[in-house]
């Protein structure tokens, strides 16, 4: 018996997010109806991909709408759908999104991983401080 039931119900958890052999991670597929609007299907994703994309979208100065859904809760699919002003394609605002964000989570790794290191030497400090005090 798993120690789990949800994988006992599922199979394999590692199905939810590594794609299948020769399975895209992302596919374009523009949205006829409205000018200059394209669907992005984002695969093996959830509303945290996706509402993070479509927020930081909703940023981009070309950008005139930005949405997510996904299909239904047990299928990790996410469509972000993306409308720009036509001086830039959906693709180019949707790649300048991610490569925003690359950089701001880059950012912050970095900060994070300073402060970390930061608080270590301090803890250091106040150890032999104490121990030097006894």
């Amino acid at each position: 018996m798993a120690e789990y039931p949800y994988e006992a119900d599922n199979g394999s958890t590692f199905e939810l997010f590594t794609l299948a052999e020769g399975e895209k991670k992302i596919e374009e597929v523009p949205f006829t109806a409205i000018p200059n609007c394209s669907d992005f299907i984002i695969k093996k994703e959830d509303h945290t991909l996706g509402n993070l994309l479509s927020e930081h979208a909703k940023k981009h100065r070309n950008v005139l709408m930005a949405g997510y859904k996904m299909a239904h809760p047990n299928v990790t699919e996410v469509f972000i759908r993306i409308q720009t002003d036509g001086t830039i394609t959906p693709k180019e605002a949707f790649v300048a999104v991610c490569q925003k964000l690359l950089r701001d989570f880059t950012h912050l790794s970095q900060e994070f991983a300073r402060e970390w290191e930061l608080r270590r030497m301090v803890n250091e400090g106040e150890q032999q401080n104490q121990n030097g005090n006894v």
